[in-house]
């Protein structure tokens, strides 16, 4: 699980590099959004096990926590303008990811507790969206630097 992490981490990267390259396709950055989100996410996920002390034993057992995660994600994020492209380069915009994942971990969290057929706690609800909200928010803020770095080096 860690080594398909750190295959999408090194595919991610390439990607940002890419977005430094001026002229570069709007399919290019929104492919860069997204792996950027599953990574981002990834990692959260990794971690939440991590601080829990269960990432050794836990294995196949994040994807009940990774999956509906992506699912609530990418049902949510679109409507409020996550991967709008145009918006995506304004650092007034900057809160929709933030505002996104906030209103998705509910859902997450109902797809969770269906999957393992157990009952959500509110206390995990409000953990899963704030560091995954402030994850999305802080690799969010990262593509947006490279992005005006781009634009001011290339004219």
């Amino acid at each position: 699980m860690v080594g398909v992490f750190q295959s999408l981490l090194s595919l991610w990267w390439d990607c940002v590099s890419i977005c430094l390259v001026s002229n570069i396709s709007s399919r290019i950055k929104l492919i860069t959004l997204v792996i950027g989100d599953i990574v981002c996410l990834g990692l959260i996920t990794v971690s939440g096990f991590v601080r829990h002390g269960t990432l050794r034993s836990a294995g196949l057992r994040m994807l009940s926590t990774f999956i509906p995660v992506m699912i609530a994600w990418f049902l949510v994020s679109p409507f409020l303008g996550a991967y709008d492209l145009e918006r995506v380069g304004d650092i007034r915009d900057l809160w929709r990811p933030f505002r996104a994942m906030v209103l998705a971990a509910p859902l997450a969290a109902w797809l969770r507790g269906a999957w393992l057929n157990a009952a959500i706690i509110p206390i995990f609800v409000v953990v899963l969206a704030g560091f995954n909200a402030i994850a999305v928010l802080v690799w969010r803020g990262i593509f947006l630097l490279a992005l005006s770095r781009s634009r001011h080096s290339h004219g």
